[in-house]
């Protein structure tokens, strides 16, 4: 098997709200987008972004009303500092402080206006 892309799809009851999110935040852009329904990318090695509106008949039955709990969509950053105060300076709701943990990740995280969260992670150096 050769996988050619990766992408995430979330399930959230604002659509737009999400996009307008990774757009400001994270540098996505909408590339297809329908009612319930927006596909985003980047062009460097994010995974895309698929956002589809809760309780859409293209979901299976079981997960309709279902949205993106328990979810964390985490992207490796090469300079986390700059990126901490960059979202902070946009006015990104920080809803998980900058810190370190035992094994060498450092991090924080975001939450978008639908209650998707967003971790920045850089790795420190041994």
């Amino acid at each position: 098997m050769q996988i050619t892309s990766s992408a995430v799809s979330l399930t959230v009851a604002d659509v737009p709200a999400s996009s307008k999110f990774l757009a400001r935040h994270f540098g996505y852009a909408e590339r297809m987008s329908a009612d319930g329904f927006a596909s985003l990318s980047r062009e460097d090695h994010a995974p895309d972004v698929i956002l589809l509106r809760r309780g859409l008949e293209v979901l299976p039955e079981d997960m309709r009303e279902q949205e993106a709990a328990g979810v964390i969509v985490a992207f490796v950053v090469d300079d986390l500092d700059a990126e901490h105060e960059r979202l902070r300076g946009l006015g990104a709701p920080i809803t998980l402080p900058l810190r370190e943990e035992p094994w060498g990740e450092r991090l924080f995280m975001v939450t978008d206006p639908n209650g998707v969260r967003y971790e920045l992670v850089s790795w420190v150096s041994s």
